[in-house]
């Protein structure tokens, strides 16, 4: 039974890092739907013509 007792500390250590990485990549996934622009949002890119006026 003192084998167990020795791996608790650790497996509960290891199971608290896990939880905690697992709450970081949700709140990472959150925030990054958050910034999300839907495609209907963006806009198309206009070219930029001036540099046709700097070669002549």
């Amino acid at each position: 039974m003192s084998s167990q007792d020795d791996n608790a500390p650790e497996n509960t250590g290891k199971q608290s890092e896990a939880a905690e990485r697992e709450a970081a990549k949700q709140r990472l996934l959150a925030q990054a739907e958050a910034e999300r622009v839907p495609v209907e949002d963006t806009t198309r890119a206009v070219p930029d013509r001036r540099w046709r006026r700097d070669q002549r």
